[in-house]
C-alpha cells in the first residue's frame, strides 16, 4: 500500500525536490515522512528541519491581527489610517487599465477588515501588465528576498506613492495586504512584529523554531533553498547561511517566517480547536477563528483573483475552499501555499491538518505535481 513516504520519495528520486517533510494529522493520529536531504548532497532531511515557509506565514499574521481585535486594541471596521497614516486619503486609478497618474479619490477609508480580506485596493491582480501593478512591483518585491526590503516606515512611504488598483472593498488582490497587516500589528501594539508573534502566538503554541531569523542553535537544521535554472536544473537561491541568518529590516507578515512542520501543526490544531492551545489556553476567540476561516469573497472578486484563487474563496490570511473543483478541495478547507515550495491547510469538517515543506521555489500559482500528489494523499484520494 502506498504511504506518505512513497508519495514524497517519487519526487526526490526524479530530481524535482532535494527533500521534503510531509505531515498529515487526522485527529490525534499523525503520519509524517522526512525524505531526501536538506541540501543537494547534504545531510538527511528530518522532521525537525527548518524551512522558509514564505506565504504560509499569511494565516499566522492574520491570526495576530485578530489577537489585537480580541484585545480591543483595534476594530474590524476601524479606518487603518489611525495607525497607518500613509494610507489616509489614497488615490485610485480611474480604471484598472488607467495610467498611474490618471486617478480619482478613494470613496471611503481603508479599514482593518479590508486588510484582512485582501480587499484594500493594493496587491497583485491576475493581469500583471496593468500599469498600477507594474508600479507596485518596485515596492512589493519578491518576499523570498527579505533583505531586499527597506525598513517598514520607508516601505510605507514608498507604497503611499502608488495609487490603489481598485476602490477599497471592491477587489481581492494578492500579497500586499498581508505585509500591511504586519506593519499594523507592530504599530497598534507598540511592539516589533517578531516580538509580538513570539509572545502572543509562538510561545503559547510551543512553536519553538518559528521566527524571521534562524539562530545559531538551529543552523544545523536549516534547509537550503533552490530555484529552477534556465536549463531545468536546481540552482541554489539561498543557503543555510543566507538571508534568514540575520534580522531583516522589514519582518514581512506576508511571507518572512521560518518554521518546522510541527510548528505549523500546533497553529493548525489551535484553529481546529476554535482558538485554544493543546493545554487549554485561549489564544483566539471562536468568533475570530470563524472569521478567519470563512470565505469573504464575491464571485467578481474571485474572478479578478482567478490566477491565485483558482475559483476558491479567501478568509483572513488564507484561501477557503468553496467548490470541489479538484479531488483535494473540501468546502471549508483553509490554508495557503508558499512560493518556496510549502503548503499548509486545515479541514474543519474532518479535523485534518496537512503540511508539506520543501525547499524548491514554486514560481507559478498553479501547484507543482509533487504538491498536488501530497494534497491527493492528504485528502484520501487513491
Amino acid at each position: 500500500m502506498t504511504d506518505l513516504r512513497d508519495i514524497l520519495d517519487i519526487h526526490v528520486k526524479n530530481g524535482s525536490v532535494p527533500g521534503a517533510v510531509g505531515l498529515v494529522a487526522r485527529g490525534d493520529q499523525i503520519e509524517y515522512a522526512a525524505v531526501g536531504s536538506a541540501a543537494i548532497d547534504g545531510a538527511p532531511m528530518t522532521r525537525e528541519s527548518i524551512f522558509r515557509i514564505a506565504s504560509v506565514t499569511k494565516p499566522i499574521t492574520a491570526a495576530a491581527v485578530m489577537v489585537l481585535v480580541d484585545d480591543g486594541l483595534i476594530g474590524l471596521d476601524d479606518p487603518v489610517d489611525r495607525w497607518l497614516p500613509e494610507l489616509a486619503n489614497p488615490a485610485v486609478v480611474r480604471t484598472p487599465a488607467s495610467p498611474v497618474d490618471d486617478v480619482v479619490p478613494a470613496r471611503r477609508p481603508i479599514t482593518v477588515i479590508d486588510l484582512l480580506r485582501s480587499t484594500a485596493g493594493y496587491g497583485f491582480a491576475s493581469d500583471f501588465s496593468l500599469p498600477a501593478v507594474q508600479r507596485l512591483f518596485s515596492v512589493q518585491k519578491d518576499g523570498r528576498e527579505p533583505q531586499s526590503f527597506p525598513a517598514p516606515d520607508v516601505w510605507m512611504s514608498e507604497l503611499a506613492q502608488i495609487p490603489l488598483l481598485y476602490q477599497p472593498g471592491e477587489a481581492w488582490l494578492y500579497d500586499t495586504c498581508s505585509a500591511l497587516q504586519g506593519v499594523l500589528i507592530a504599530r497598534a501594539s507598540s511592539r516589533s512584529l517578531p516580538d509580538f508573534l513570539a509572545e502572543r502566538i509562538f510561545e503559547p503554541l510551543g512553536m519553538a523554531d518559528s521566527g524571521f531569523t534562524v539562530p545559531d542553535s538551529g543552523a544545523d537544521r536549516f534547509t537550503s533553498y533552490y530555484r529552477t535554472g534556465p536549463t531545468g536544473g536546481l540552482e541554489l537561491a539561498d543557503g543555510a547561511d543566507g538571508q534568514w541568518r540575520t534580522p531583516p529590516a522589514f519582518p514581512l507578515g506576508s511571507g518572512g517566517l521560518v518554521a518546522t512542520a510541527d510548528d505549523w501543526l500546533a497553529f493548525g490544531r489551535m484553529l481546529l480547536a476554535g482558538g485554544t492551545t493543546a493545554g487549554g489556553r485561549r489564544l483566539l476567540s471562536r468568533d475570530a477563528v470563524r472569521l478567519m476561516t470563512t470565505d469573504h469573497t464575491t464571485g467578481g472578486q474571485r474572478e479578478i483573483g482567478q490566477l491565485f484563487l483558482e475559483g476558491q474563496g479567501w478568509g483572513f490570511g488564507g484561501s477557503v475552499d468553496i467548490d470541489a473543483t479538484d479531488p483535494w478541495n473540501v468546502p471549508g478547507r483553509y490554508g495557503w501555499v508558499g512560493g518556496t515550495g510549502t503548503s499548509a491547510h486545515i479541514v474543519p469538517a474532518t479535523g485534518v491538518v496537512a503540511i508539506l515543506l520543501t525547499q524548491v521555489a514554486a514560481d507559478s500559482p498553479t501547484a507543482p505535481d509533487w504538491m498536488q500528489d501530497f494534497w491527493r494523499y492528504a485528502a484520501g484520494v487513491k
